[in-house]
């Protein structure tokens, strides 16, 4: 074997943006289209965002605004500007800011002096103006590279900072942003800086309450078990009730930082409820019986907090302060007062709450012994040999430092599963293989999923048995043949997902994978369209007379093709889940039993044309027989 040459000659010094460029993953996670929340466009809003509210913070504006338009994103805030002789440094020279004094920032997020040069460089544009004391400087640059910058002029506007930018496409491929991620994100800063109004292209964001407004944002009143308890302190806020849903959901918060992994401040709650609770009622209740169906959210300040990675989504902080308190003494001694206050003054949510608590304790014991056979089943399934085709990077492997993205395909059918599989990349892609149609698994209880093979056999292979904290996935990828069958078999997934795992689908992991509907060739060129109209502009696009092929499943893509549709250009639509959602109610209308109110959307939208074989146009069938009334399943996807 030839030796590989190493000298001074293989010795590199990067300069900031070189290295920015060349490691993105470092600063800003995972890149991504736009598709997750986690995706690197929207971390480099976030960068920006966040110089922006330790302004309000530290009590300077009250308004900020973002707009997002063609790709572009403007960032305008009234804070104190930059010091104009020192805009330029600021945006461009690594580990400059002002951050470094504990005194002007004491419990900021942004510590590094990284975020702000980080977008810079991976930006095509990016300009920057401050406005202070009734003067302005303005610096313009491209992918770190300082373009053009003003001379410090006289200025009658508000004083404060302007940041506009445009991400770099040869970074960032094929991105688009999603303006509910984005809304979602402005609603987690307006909750945590109660007072302050975000302006998002034209709308207006604004809590008075702060998590108490989170929480009633995410839950409806008829959903839950007892009004949303609200407690504040010094530097920690709380807010939590219990709903009818399965699973744990819980929003985390430090200096404003919304940690989307939790972390030290996260463990120390969940321990405390549990704690709390079992002091109160002077019962040793099983911490998953208090802990199941809760819905809760914390926000905690302190001084110079540690993260575990440069996208601050998991806090490492052990302290609340250097030489200060615990985090888990803090929390706890918090939560023991004052919670347990609370439920003492209010004896109407303390008993729906243990009868939450009594209900969960009941339900896990009878499933208790349908569980242990169905693990045993499990694992005489040798699931990761016949079901499971994994790979090997995982979403919580000691080895994935967060910039990977892991994902599994759930297909139907052998010919499916077996395209994905050989094209699939064996290091962050897996496949498992559904065996016929789900069960419909709408209102029925978590005892189901252990009795049915195939659902039992999912939630193994994704390791959510006992909630998303062990998921070994960032992508959960439901990859159905776009037909009647393969739409049905979507929405049955979806159910299941939705009933008895639905923090998997608020914490954006499930995605439906968009696959091409026609090939369109000639002997020179390739086009895969995902409609009639990329079919036709296909069509136009070549010379003569192309060959088109329908696929009707995704068997019939052969795995050389396949490359392309789960590689880099692949097509994901997240299944996102609005503000107020009432899954329950979306789960009734459609997978329920059949209902007036639907029957009346189907015939009042149902146009049907079908072409006889002259191609002349046959009257649209808008009658529905009786038969098909009594069919729901089928008709929903109709």
């Amino acid at each position: 074997m030839s030796q590989v040459k190493y000298t001074e000659d293989n010795i590199r010094s990067l300069d900031w943006k070189e290295h920015i460029r060349l490691r993105p993953g470092m600063y800003i996670g995972k890149l991504g289209d736009g598709s997750a929340q986690d995706d690197g466009i929207y971390v480099l809003i976030k960068e920006i965002l966040d110089n922006s509210i330790d302004e309000y913070v530290m009590g300077h504006g009250r308004e900020l605004i973002l707009e997002v338009k063609e790709g572009e994103v403007y960032i305008r805030d009234y804070g104190r500007g930059i010091p104009l002789g020192k805009v330029i440094d600021c945006v461009s020279k690594i580990n400059t800011g002002g951050k470094y004094d504990s005194k002007a920032f004491k419990k900021s997020v942004g510590l590094n002096g990284v975020g702000t040069k980080a977008v810079n460089a991976l930006s095509d544009a990016f300009s920057v103006q401050s406005i202070r004391e009734g003067k302005s400087k303005t610096a313009e640059f491209s992918k770190g590279i300082l373009v053009s910058e003003t001379k410090i002029i006289k200025s009658k506007e508000q004083a404060g900072t302007i940041t506009i930018f445009k991400p770099d496409r040869s970074i960032f491929k094929n991105y688009r942003f999603r303006s509910e991620y984005i809304e979602d994100q402005l609603w987690n800063y307006a909750y945590l800086n109660a007072g302050l109004r975000l302006k998002f292209n034209g709308k207006t964001l604004y809590s008075k309450d702060g998590l108490l407004d989170l929480l009633k944002n995410k839950t409806n009143p008829e959903a839950i078990r007892y009004p949303i308890i609200h407690l504040k302190g010094d530097d920690i806020e709380v807010a939590m009730t219990h709903g009818h849903q399965y699973g744990e959901e819980y929003y985390s918060f430090v200096n404003g930082q919304y940690t989307t992994q939790g972390g030290t401040h996260l463990s120390a709650f969940r321990e405390a409820i549990v704690k709390t609770i079992r002091d109160h009622y002077g019962k040793s209740y099983d911490a998953r019986d208090i802990q199941t169906s809760i819905i809760a959210a914390i926000s905690v300040r302190v001084e110079e907090p540690v993260f575990e990675s440069q996208t601050k989504t998991k806090l490492g902080s052990q302290n609340v302060s250097p030489g200060g308190a615990t985090m888990r003494s803090f929390v706890v001694d918090f939560l023991k007062k004052e919670l347990d206050n609370f439920l003492h003054r209010n004896q109407e949510a303390a008993k729906e709450l243990q009868k939450r608590i009594q209900q969960s304790e009941r339900e896990r014991k009878e499933i208790a012994g349908v569980k242990k056979l169905a693990n045993e089943r499990a694992k005489k399934a040798n699931l990761h040999n016949k079901k499971l085709r994994d790979c090997r990077i995982h979403l919580n492997d000691k080895k994935n430092d967060g910039t990977l993205d892991t994902t599994i395909f759930i297909t139907e059918g052998d010919s499916a599963s077996g395209s994905i599989t050989k094209a699939r990349d064996v290091q962050t892609q897996a496949v498992f293989s559904l065996r016929g149609k789900p069960l419909n698994c709408y209102n029925m209880t978590k005892k189901i999923v252990y009795q049915n093979e195939e659902f039992n056999l999912l939630q193994h292979a994704l390791n959510i048995e006992d909630g998303i904290d062990g998921l070994r996935y960032n992508k959960v990828v439901i990859a159905t043949d776009a037909d009647v069958d393969g739409m049905h078999i979507r929405l049955l997934l979806l159910t299941f997902f939705l009933q008895f795992f639905p923090d998997l689908v608020k914490h954006g992991h499930l995605y439906i994978l968009e696959t091409p509907l026609f090939r369109v060739r000639d002997k020179k060129q390739t086009f895969y369209c995902y409609s009639e109209t990329e079919k036709t502009e296909a069509s136009k696009k070549l010379r003569g007379k192309p060959e088109i092929t329908r696929f009707k499943g995704l068997g019939e893509i052969s795995p050389n093709e396949f490359e392309d549709f789960i590689g880099d250009s692949i097509k994901l639509e997240p299944v996102y889940l609005a503000k107020n959602t009432d899954i329950d109610e979306i789960l009734s209308y459609y997978m329920g039993k059949n209902t007036p109110e639907r029957q009346r959307f189907i015939i009042d939208n149902l146009k049907v044309e079908l072409l006889d074989v002259d191609g002349e146009d046959v009257e649209p069938q808008t009658e529905v027989s009786s038969e098909e009334m009594e069919a729901p399943e089928e008709l929903v996807m109709s």
